[in-house]
């Protein structure tokens, strides 16, 4: 596990144009909610902290905006060491999930209330202009009340925005909107931010949320980071089983390794032998370790017994449909297997494929190349939400 996400460079002392992020601490009586995290945001990047409650990505937000005070760490942007520096004297702004708006001034005002507490000469054309970016030019006049949830939250990012921070901090922006308007505003923020070229940290649990946004994603559990990269890699390449269920779903099936050939490692996966890319496979490779062989739902392949499948290399026989579910553009199957484990299998609504039914005998497969192999030492339901799995 991977506490460690730093861009690199070419001399120990040379300084970062990002915000950097060193040993950071924070604890709470016994309580430690973020542990010594060593973190790189590249300048202009729009950058996502993703974990459950409680994980310590909004703590880390909040140190970084100068809300809470590290136990111990540096925060560094642009090079200047701004740790200890009061809140207002920190080149950022935060946009909260209740939008923090000044109910009895109009969104004009709102807007342009940074810039008259610092006496700035272009109020006028500044507020015009950033009412324009979020589209909001025809709202000037109402009050926070008369808006949507979305236009409010609009207004709260053309207010942070306003004040040119070198990073704004979003701390679950999209949280009190209900879903058809989030899935709206994550598109409308990533706009926003490729438009203005400004660094966003963006603090969510929504893993939907922050694949659909983020350039760069942080899984956290625990105070500390267990993988960060781009959200395909992060998807389809998981190094952990709290990565591989937090984002997203996962069948995790165990496995025991049997040596190396090429560049493949071969597993005996319930009888089965797969074979897992050597890039794929998180583990030693030792002969007899144990591990678990991860596929996604959608990339399993689901036929009728004995039916041809182009997945060679993980075919597997003996599944019994044990649940069907209709979503619209998917049907989500569960196959019981002949060693017990249900295993999810997500197949497109296309049209050209008959629907199983519940009871019915069918062979499952994949193609190797999506497979991965994480260490059998962790918890095979670590990331698993919990009300999912009881449901």
């Amino acid at each position: 596990m991977s506490q460690v996400a730093e861009a690199p460079t070419r001399s120990g002392v040379e300084s970062y144009e990002g915000l950097r992020l060193r040993s950071l601490t924070k604890q709470f009586a016994a309580f430690t909610a973020v542990k010594s995290l060593d973190l790189d945001v590249p300048t202009g990047s729009f950058f996502a902290l993703l974990g459950p409650s409680g994980c310590g990505k909004t703590t880390t937000l909040r140190m970084v905006a100068g809300l809470e005070t590290p136990t111990s760490g540096t925060i560094t942007l642009s090079g200047k060491d701004i740790t200890w520096e009061k809140p207002y004297r920190r080149p950022v702004n935060t946009v909260f999930q209740n939008y923090a708006l000044f109910p009895h001034l109009d969104i004009y005002e709102n807007v342009a209330f940074g810039l008259r507490r610092r006496k700035s000469k272009e109020v006028d054309k500044a507020v015009r202009e950033m009412l324009d970016l979020v589209e909001l030019d025809t709202q000037a006049r109402k009050k926070p009340a008369q808006l949507s949830g979305g236009q409010q939250q609009r207004v709260a990012l053309a207010r942070a925005l306003i004040n040119s921070p070198e990073v704004l901090l979003l701390d679950e922006p999209l949280g009190a909107l209900d879903l058809k308007l989030r899935r709206a505003m994550q598109i409308e923020i990533k706009r926003i931010q490729t438009e203005v070229g400004l660094t966003f940290v963006h603090v969510t649990h929504d893993q939907e949320e922050a694949m659909t946004m983020a350039d760069t994603i942080a899984v956290m559990n625990a105070g500390v980071i267990e993988q960060m990269g781009a959200p395909a890699e992060l998807y389809d390449n998981p190094q952990t089983t709290f990565v591989a269920n937090f984002l997203g779903q996962s069948n995790l099936i165990e496995g025991t390794v049997r040596g190396r050939e090429g560049d493949v490692v071969k597993v005996d996966m319930q009888g089965t032998i797969a074979s897992i890319p050597t890039e794929r496979a998180h583990v030693s490779g030792t002969d007899g370790e144990l591990g678990w062989v991860g596929i996604r739902p959608e990339k399993v392949l689901i036929a009728e017994v004995g039916e041809s499948l182009d997945a060679p290399g993980s075919s597997i026989p003996g599944g019994v449909v044990s649940d069907v579910s209709f979503v619209g553009v998917s049907t989500q199957y569960l196959v019981r297997m002949p060693w017990g484990q249900e295993i999810q299998v997500f197949e497109q609504n296309t049209g050209r494929r008959r629907l199983f039914r519940q009871g019915e005998s069918v062979d499952i497969s994949w193609r190797p190349e999506y497979s991965f192999l994480l260490d059998h030492n962790q918890d095979a339901t670590a990331g698993v939400d919990k009300e999912d799995a009881a449901s």
